[in-house]
């Protein structure tokens, strides 16, 4: 029996996490029973989907690796399949340095790893899935890759161009979801902003929105990295219109110097930048607004950094994160830049950046106190519900602890007054 099991292990983003979340559904219906990121050693397969995005990530693939390859070689599992980001970019040299693993397969080989476990590929599945969140939210992929060409970024490289998937497609998938109980969606995708331009010729979120609008059972739909450039400015009405449209507004803008943004390869500056952050703000009134920056990318000087550290301070952006450069084999900065900034000025750009939005976060929590607030509540951690608001999603945002002496089931949705905060984090009673 112990052969008939395969235990799924995901690692790096959401996007990968619904990658295995079909594939875990083809498995299931192929026979096998299955098993999500267990630590037991009673399967007789195991699936590692890899990220590759940056050195830390490619790290924490490797070393999982070489953690099934150790219970490979003591008898504990019979197969060990690597899948996902970073085979599909070093697949070669994974081969050569880690040859213990029984294959190695890329991030669009679903159906071959499937035929090497005696499955076929069944198309009328492909919209069905196997949640490993939680149950009462889902990540909804919309589109696969990127046609952007930011000098940092690998994901062309490993994903390829931007594929946007079927509007109607996408409708179907999401009615499955809500009818399983999911009542929160998360749209993800490399780029939110461009869905739509490859397959309709012209920008459809706005529209995959208003139909997401029409299942009753969806109470939150929350949208994750949305491009500053080109962002579909029909979609802010239709946040501040439709309650059920989580305000938060997730735009990584990277750096803010125009002359960063030139290195980088964005296709936005800094005008258009705070352009569409200010509208933003000023149209949506209290929507969280998320950026991701990066810190020591080839050619930022103290002054570029110093401007950049200024403009979050003035901003005082509601939820932010900051990486240090990955300097990633053949993208546009590895093949025309010089990884120039020394490690430790790195890292302590990045944490001066975080001690700035420690302070602005802490600020902001501040305000709340006293408030009610409508929380979903996520799990029970020790003598706490672990919930969040519409302005927070999972695992990256900060979350709202309620004593456990309140009746709560995870899953539901409550009334709760902000009585306490923290840096990142709220503290609440039931009302």
């Amino acid at each position: 029996m112990k052969k008939k099991k395969i235990n799924v292990i995901t690692l790096g983003c959401s996007k990968n996490t619904v990658d295995s979340e079909k594939l875990l559904k083809q498995l299931q219906s192929g026979g096998y029973e299955i098993k999500h990121d267990s630590e037991e050693s009673d399967a007789g397969t195991v699936i590692i989907n890899t990220c590759g995005f940056i050195n830390d990530a490619k790290e924490e693939s490797i070393d999982t690796i070489l953690r099934y390859v150790r219970k490979k070689e003591k008898g504990l599992i019979d197969n060990l399949y690597v899948i996902g980001c970073l085979s599909e970019r070093y697949k070669e040299e994974l081969k050569m340095q880690i040859p213990e693993v029984t294959r190695y397969f890329g991030v669009h080989d679903t159906p071959m790893i499937l035929r090497e476990l005696g499955i076929d590929y069944r198309n009328d599945l492909s919209a069905m899935r196997i949640l490993t969140s939680p149950g009462h939210y889902a990540y909804l992929k919309i589109s696969e890759g990127c046609d952007r060409h930011c000098a940092f970024c690998a994901i062309p490289l490993i994903r390829g161009r931007c594929i946007s998937r079927p509007l109607e497609e996408l409708i179907a998938e999401a009615e499955i979801l809500a009818d399983s109980g999911v009542k929160e969606l998360i749209l993800v995708a490399q780029d939110l902003s461009y869905y739509g331009l490859d397959l309709y010729k012209k920008q459809r979120l706005p529209d995959l929105v208003s139909g997401l609008l029409k299942i009753e059972k969806l109470e939150w739909i929350r949208l994750h990295y949305l491009y500053p450039s080109g962002f579909p400015e029909e979609l802010i009405p239709l946040i501040r219109d439709n309650k059920r449209i989580c305000n938060y507004i997730d735009i990584p803008v990277q750096h803010i110097t125009d002359r960063m943004l030139g290195i980088m390869r964005r296709s936005h500056d800094r005008r258009e930048t705070e352009s569409i952050l200010n509208k933003i703000r000023t149209e949506i009134p209290g929507a969280a607004i998320r950026t991701t920056l990066i810190a020591g990318h080839p050619g930022e000087t103290e002054k570029d950094f110093l401007e950049l550290k200024k403009f979050v301070e003035d901003f005082r952006f509601d939820r932010l994160g900051v990486f240090a450069y990955s300097h990633e084999e053949d993208t546009y900065s590895y093949e025309h830049y010089n990884d120039e900034v020394p490690e430790d000025v790195k890292e302590l750009r990045v944490s001066q950046i975080m001690e700035l939005q420690q302070s602005i976060s802490a600020g902001l929590n501040e305000r709340l106190m006293g408030q009610v607030i409508k929380v979903i509540i996520d799990r029970r951690e020790g003598d706490h519900y672990i919930g969040r608001t519409e302005y927070d999603s999972p695992e990256i945002d900060q979350e709202v602890l309620i004593p456990a002496e309140y009746n709560i089931s995870p899953g539901n949705f409550y009334n709760v007054m902000i009585t306490n905060s923290a840096e990142f984090d709220l503290f609440g009673k039931l009302i």
